[in-house]
């Protein structure tokens, strides 16, 4: 199941670059809403390259540049490793992002304040100008009297 929907529209494809172990190719994808991350190779793939599939080992072998090469799916094991490599770079990637946001919600909380500071420190300063003004009047007005 390629995700929840009940119609898969085509609107765009794009062409990827991908290695499988020294195995390296391009392939026009088609670009489709899913719930996975893999790159699914279909028959067109397979009659492009001429890639014979073994159904038993599952397993496809093809040739390219003058090499033959053989295409094994992973193991059990490998596929439990590969997920918890995902999901660990997964987590530091949101991880880094959280972090830089809390970083910058920091940092534009201490602006605010920075700037409330000023304002306070530019209204007290404000608040002993007029002071010193009106004491100066006051001064004033008493030396013409």
């Amino acid at each position: 199941m390629l995700n929840k929907c009940d119609v898969v529209r085509v609107n765009r494809q794009v062409m990827i670059s991908f290695s499988i172990g020294k195995y390296k190719d391009e392939v026009l994808c088609d670009v489709v809403p899913m719930h996975a991350t893999h790159l699914l190779l279909g028959r067109l793939w397979q009659f492009d390259r001429k890639a014979k599939h073994d159904g038993f080992q599952n397993k496809y072998s093809l040739e390219k540049d003058c090499r033959i090469y053989t295409l094994a799916s992973l193991t059990p094991k490998q596929v439990c490793e590969d997920q918890i490599q995902l999901k660990k770079s997964y987590e530091e990637e949101h991880s880094d992002s959280a972090k830089v946001e809390e970083q910058a919600k920091q940092h534009g909380e201490n602006v605010m304040k920075s700037e409330n500071k000023v304002s306070h420190e530019m209204k007290t300063k404000g608040d002993k100008v007029s002071a010193l003004r009106k004491l100066g009047e006051c001064h004033s007005q008493k030396e013409k009297k």
